[in-house]
C-alpha cells in the first residue's frame, strides 16, 4: 500500500516536472518566434522582397527549432520512465505529452505552409476569375468599337461612291445633254472626297514614327498660326495669342504643329458656318507649377456644343461638317497620346470651345538616362 502511495507521489511530481518544462517551452518558442531582431514590428512594405524571405524563413528555422526543443525533453522523458517506473508510468505521461507534441508540431510546421498554400490558391482563383472577366468585357468593348468604326468606313464612302455613280448613269443616258458638266464636276468632287477619307483614314491607322527633339513651343504655336494669316485677315478673326511661357519640352514639332493647325482650322470653321460676330481666338502656353508640363490652352467664342456632341468630337468618322471627314480630332488625340500628353475638349453652347493640351516636358518615346 505504501508503495502505491509512493509510486503516486513520483508520478504527481514528475507530472508537475513536465507540465513546468512544457510552459517553459512554450514561453522560449513564443519569443524566438515574435521577437527575433524586432523584425515583426516591421511592416511588410517596409521591407524588400529578400528581407522578407529571409524573415519568413528564420521564422520557419525557429519554428522548427522550437518543435525539437519539445520532442527531445519528450523523447528522453519517456524513455527514462520506460526504464524505471515500467510501461504504464511511460504511457501515462507520453498520452498527454505527445498530443500536446502533435498539436505544436501541426500549429508550427504544417499550418503555416498550408495557410500560404490555400491563400495562393484562393488568390489564383479571383484574380484568374477578375481577369478572365475583365478580359472578356475589353473584348466585347473592342468588337463594337469595330463594328461601329466600319460602319462608319463603309457610310463614308459608300454615299459618296454611290452619288457618282448615280450621276454617272444619268450621264450615259444622254450623253449630249448640258448637265453632264454639272454632273462630272459634281462626281469629280465625290470622288475626291472618297480619296480624302481613306487619306486620313491610313494617317489613322498607321503608326507614324515621332521624331523627337528640343522645341519651343511657342515657336510651334506661332508657326501654326502663321498658315492661317490670309484665312484669319478675310474672317475678320481676332487673336489673343501668349505662349512666351511655355519653354522648352521635347517633341515632334512638326506632328505637333499639325495639332495645333487642326484646333484652330475647326475654330475657324465654327465661325464661318455660324456667322459669329466679332470672332475671337485665344491661344495660351505655359508651364505647371513644378515644371514637369506644358500646356496649351485653345479657346474661341464660337458657336460651342451640345454636351451630346462634344463626347463624340473624338471618335473616328463623327463630324458636323458637310465636307469632314470626322478624322481630324481623331488623329489629333492620336498624335497627343504618342507624345505622353492629353487632350481635354470643353464647350457650351453659345458660350465657345476651348482645348487643352498637356505634354510631360521629356517625351515617353525617349530611353531613360542610366
Amino acid at each position: 500500500m505504501d508503495h502505491r502511495r509512493s509510486h503516486r507521489r513520483a508520478l504527481r511530481e514528475e507530472r508537475r516536472r513536465w507540465q513546468e518544462q512544457v510552459r517553459q517551452q512554450h514561453r522560449a518558442q513564443h519569443w524566438m518566434t515574435t521577437t527575433d531582431d524586432g523584425d515583426d514590428e516591421q511592416p511588410d512594405e517596409d521591407l524588400t522582397p529578400r528581407e522578407r524571405a529571409y524573415r519568413d524563413a528564420r521564422r520557419a528555422a525557429n519554428a522548427r527549432i522550437g518543435f525539437l526543443a519539445h520532442f527531445v525533453p519528450y523523447a528522453a522523458v519517456n524513455s527514462f520512465l520506460l526504464l524505471v517506473a515500467g510501461p504504464r508510468a511511460a504511457f501515462w505521461v507520453a498520452v498527454p505529452w505527445g498530443f500536446g507534441l502533435a498539436l505544436h508540431y501541426f500549429f508550427a510546421i504544417v499550418a503555416p505552409d498550408l495557410r500560404n498554400r490555400w491563400i495562393e490558391q484562393e488568390v489564383d482563383t479571383r484574380v484568374g476569375a477578375d481577369v478572365s472577366r475583365e478580359k472578356v468585357a475589353l473584348e466585347g468593348q473592342q468588337a463594337k468599337r469595330i463594328e461601329e468604326l466600319s460602319a462608319s468606313i463603309a457610310h463614308e464612302i459608300r454615299n459618296p461612291i454611290t452619288a457618282a455613280k448615280s450621276l454617272v448613269q444619268q450621264m450615259g443616258e444622254d450623253p449630249a445633254a448640258n448637265d453632264n458638266v454639272e454632273y462630272a464636276n459634281v462626281a469629280l468632287e465625290e470622288l475626291d472626297r472618297v480619296e480624302r477619307s481613306i487619306s486620313h483614314l491610313l494617317r489613322f491607322a498607321r503608326d507614324e514614327d515621332i521624331e523627337i527633339r528640343e522645341i519651343h513651343m511657342a515657336e510651334v504655336v506661332t508657326s501654326a498660326l502663321e498658315t492661317f494669316r490670309d484665312r484669319l485677315h478675310d474672317l475678320g478673326v481676332t487673336v489673343q495669342q501668349d505662349v512666351q511661357a511655355a519653354g522648352v519640352m521635347r517633341g515632334d514639332p512638326e506632328k505637333l504643329r499639325r495639332v495645333i493647325i487642326n484646333l484652330v482650322g475647326n475654330a475657324l470653321d465654327a465661325f464661318a458656318d455660324a456667322h459669329t460676330a466679332d470672332p475671337t481666338i485665344h491661344v495660351q502656353a505655359g508651364e505647371n507649377l513644378a515644371g514637369s508640363e506644358v500646356w496649351v490652352r485653345v479657346r474661341d467664342n464660337g458657336p460651342g456644343m451640345e454636351p451630346e456632341r462634344l463626347t463624340k468630337i473624338f471618335s473616328p468618322f463623327y463630324t458636323s461638317k458637310a465636307s469632314g471627314t470626322g478624322l481630324g480630332l481623331a488623329i489629333t488625340k492620336k498624335v497627343v497620346d504618342a507624345h505622353g500628353g492629353s487632350i481635354e475638349a470643353h464647350s457650351d453652347p453659345g458660350q465657345g470651345t476651348e482645348f487643352v493640351l498637356t505634354f510631360p516636358k521629356a517625351s515617353s518615346h525617349e530611353e531613360p538616362e542610366r
